[in-house]
């Protein structure tokens, strides 16, 4: 599993006429007349936030002049953004756009995305853009299934064209525009492509004020390009170092860490953890057949976050039989000696061996029984009396 990927920066948009800017949270020069070229703020350019909302978090802002973008900034720049996506702890505003604002008075929605049910990319459209898609009304969603042998068809583009109810003189722009945004989701290897909102300006243009990318991880090998936009700032140094060995890793809120073989397993030690009163600190796969050195940067990285205060380690032996995790887990711990508590739980090929090889190390592991001893001796270790709360 991977955390949802799409954000904005803090941006500043000139007001013109009342309307709201294009974009998300940024600063634009103003729209009609604009500063003079001598006074002209920056156009466009910055990274965003790795979290949507920015418009409630208060990451949209309006600039009138110069000094209104400089007085903006600094009150954004180096401080925390709190949205919707981003947790309570919020996210440290580092760049900001500058964009030029837009006058419009109708927001549509318009995306792409797998949709596994349909075994095929879905076009999914409302004619009440810009806010919660979750939050509109049925009636008013199309959803187009595209198969995958014939794509994106004409009849697919007409049928979209009619529900938004767009000015039969926009038929041209609409469907070349769709027609590119679907080459766009196909040859990137999106996941996802959000257009929300898509705007029909006071001049009658068709205008892309907001938009959310989710590309496939798994095909990111062949889009080098993208992969050089991503911005180190706006992740977890963990988070930076796990990917170097090829870690799943995503850092979490509390206080026992987790090492874990398969997404799955990863997602129930979680909840178990949770079910008997803890918190997990991580999400953390080191996959079916890690290397001693990818076990060992799994351990580092858990070890080096101070909120860490036990480590709970389950693992199922198939691929990565139980006796091999069991002596890399040993040679790990050798190298980089730790004071936290380590509780091991292990199930599957050559157990016994495995379980004969902690219980004669010299080293302080708690060995667990079951997932359930698992988690009670984890969050005892980690200074939480253990509390159940759900029936398993």
């Amino acid at each position: 599993p991977r955390p949802a990927r799409d954000v904005g920066a803090a941006r500043v948009g000139a007001r013109a006429r009342g309307r709201r800017p294009h974009g998300r949270a940024h600063v634009a020069r103003r729209g009609r007349r604009g500063f003079d070229d001598g006074d002209r703020v920056a156009r466009g350019g910055g990274r965003r936030l790795l979290g949507g909302g920015r418009g409630l978090g208060g990451g949209i802002k309006f600039a009138e002049t110069k000094e209104d973008v400089q007085n903006i900034a600094q009150n954004l720049l180096g401080k925390p953004l709190i949205t919707p996506q981003t947790g309570p702890e919020g996210k440290i505003v580092h760049k900001i756009y500058v964009v030029e604002a837009a006058n419009f008075s109708r927001e549509y929605y318009l995306s792409f995305f797998i949709d596994r049910a349909q075994n095929a990319v879905t076009l999914m459209l409302s004619n009440e853009g810009g806010g919660h898609i979750e939050e509109t009304a049925p009636e008013k969603i199309k959803t187009l299934p595209l198969s995958p042998l014939v794509g994106l068809r004409a009849f697919h583009t007409r049928q979209a064209f009619d529900f938004l109810g767009l000015d039969a003189g926009l038929w041209k722009d609409f469907a070349h525009l769709l027609q590119r945004l679907y080459g766009l989701f196909m040859a990137r290897d999106m996941d996802t492509l959000e257009i929300n909102p898509l705007v029909v300006t006071d001049e009658g243009q068709l205008l892309i004020v907001d938009t959310k990318m989710v590309f496939d991880d798994n095909a990111l090998y062949r889009q080098s390009d993208i992969v050089a936009l991503k911005d180190p700032l706006e992740y977890a140094p963990q988070e930076i170092e796990a990917a170097k060995h090829d870690l799943s890793y995503v850092q979490l809120q509390g206080n026992i860490g987790c090492m874990v073989n398969g997404a799955g397993l990863a997602m129930a030690t979680m909840d178990a953890i949770e079910a008997f009163g803890g918190k997990a600190a991580n999400f953390l796969d080191v996959g079916g057949s890690a290397s001693f050195e990818q076990i060992k940067a799994a351990l580092d990285i858990i070890l080096k976050e101070d909120s860490v205060k036990a480590v709970l380690v389950n693992i199922f032996g198939g691929i990565m039989h139980c006796d091999l995790m069991a002596r890399a887990l040993l040679e790990a711990l050798e190298q980089t000696p730790t004071q936290k508590p380590l509780v091991v739980r292990l199930e599957g090929t050559h157990v016994d061996e495995a379980k004969a090889l902690l219980a004669a190390s010299d080293l302080a592991i708690e060995a667990a029984d079951s997932l359930d001893d698992a988690c009670r001796k984890g969050i005892a270790c980690a200074g939480t009396p253990p509390t159940y709360k759900g029936a398993r």
